[in-house]
């Protein structure tokens, strides 16, 4: 509005007329700011019929100008504000390099990401960094022959199995039994030997204080999945995280438990999606009926038997240095009971009992010759295995001792 008008008329205006609200917003982002700051310090009132008349070209072109600055300024300062207040805010920062880092070792170019797919991709593991092959697991054959037939052969052969629905991978796969077997172990190796991008999800990932932020996590696993297939989801522990519900669930887990089931039916309905959730536990008990259902192939990693627990022991001390009059069918005869990881934790006590040996009877000297440690024989394999059994006895003892408290 001109500022002549505004000039002497303006002191004898009064309000005759009820203005709508609409009206007095517009007229005030019309009026030039100078003008209206004049018209405010002299305690003049303006007439109604001014909220009411046509609005000129400049006055409209103004508006619409303060119009725009208003609303960017409102929308940067509240950004700044709820970034300003985010607890989690550095976090954030930090998994989105992480995740842009890792994006850029697996080789994924031009693949856009959200905000809470980069929070997912954070824990990418590029399988070329996985120096896990199927020559580092000893002792279960079987297992592994059905892992390339079921899993890997479809991925790795797609044409040969794409107008065949029988013939897909299957979207869940169960690994279960005692702990320290190589369920993790093997979990790896299979996406590594099959190609597949690797998300090793943890269940404190989808976990947000905010209301319906688990939910928003819970589904950018399976769209950053697909983005990045073939691909697989790995959960270790499963049943922690999808443990049978019950009506005492929280109300937010009840509802990421729902709807990252309902994301993962969806793979099921595209047969060319090359995406694998794969869990491990050693309480496949405590899991829900409807995440079984979800995963039909299940493989029991038991305990190492006698001839797998050789097999272990001589793929742990192939690169050691062992006396070569050491009978390794006779060790694993006494290991009855031991796992995948107790055996290599039997074997490296063994080769500390030489080095400590070395190092007491030579602690005065200075020499540092590494060949004048001795190579472990068949008394240490022995020793270790004593002590692994008292560990193990002690451990069992403590545990029945609290559950007969109880």
């Amino acid at each position: 509005m001109p500022t002549a008008c505004m000039g002497n008329s303006f002191s004898k205006m009064v309000f005759k007329y009820k203005a709508d609200v609409f009206s007095v917003f517009i007229f005030f982002l019309s009026v030039p700011p100078c003008a209206f700051l004049h018209l405010v310090l002299r305690g003049k009132m303006v007439h109604a019929e001014a909220f009411s008349r046509p609005l000129s070209r400049n006055e409209v072109v103004g508006l619409i100008f303060r119009l725009t600055i208003f609303g960017a300024v409102t929308y940067f300062t509240i950004k700044w504000m709820v970034d300003a207040i985010d607890p989690t805010r550095k976090q954030k920062v930090e998994a989105q390099k992480q995740a842009e880092k890792l994006m850029k070792q697996i080789g994924v170019k031009n693949v856009k990401l959200t905000e809470y797919e980069m929070s997912i991709a954070a824990h990418l593991v590029d399988p070329l960094s996985m120096h896990v092959t199927w020559s580092d697991i000893a002792g279960l054959d079987d297992v592994i022959t059905d892992l390339k037939d079921t899993v890997i052969l479809p991925i790795k052969k797609k044409y040969l199995f794409e107008n065949s629905r029988l013939l897909q991978p299957p979207k869940g796969v169960l690994l279960y039994g005692p702990p320290g077997c190589g369920k993790t172990l093997i979990a790896k190796a299979t996406a590594k030997e099959a190609g597949c991008r690797f998300i090793n999800l943890q269940p404190s990932t989808l976990t947000d204080k905010w209301y319906g932020e688990s939910q928003k996590l819970a589904a950018a696993v399976f769209s950053l999945a697909i983005k990045l297939q073939p691909s697989i989801i790995f959960i270790d522990e499963i049943d922690s995280f999808l443990r049978s519900r019950s009506s005492s669930d929280h109300e937010a887990t009840a509802m990421m438990k729902a709807q990252f089931m309902s994301l993962w039916d969806g793979l099921d309905t595209d047969y060319n999606c090359q995406v694998i959730v794969m869990g491990a536990t050693n309480r496949p008990q405590d899991l829900d009926s409807a995440i079984m259902r979800r995963m039909p192939t299940r493989f029991h990693i038991n305990q190492p038997a006698l001839k797998q627990r050789e097999a272990i022991l001589k793929l742990i001390l192939k690169n050691e240095n062992v006396d070569r009059h050491v009978d390794l069918l006779e060790v694993a005869k006494e290991t009855d009971g031991f796992s995948g990881s107790d055996l290599k934790e039997m074997c490296r006590d063994a080769a500390l009992l030489c080095v400590r040996e070395y190092v007491n009877s030579s602690c005065e000297e200075e020499t540092h010759d590494e060949d004048e440690i001795r190579p472990v024989q068949q008394q240490d394999l022995h020793r270790a295995i004593e002590k692994m059994r008292k560990s193990k006895d002690a451990t069992l003892q403590n545990v029945l001792m609290h559950v007969s408290l109880d």
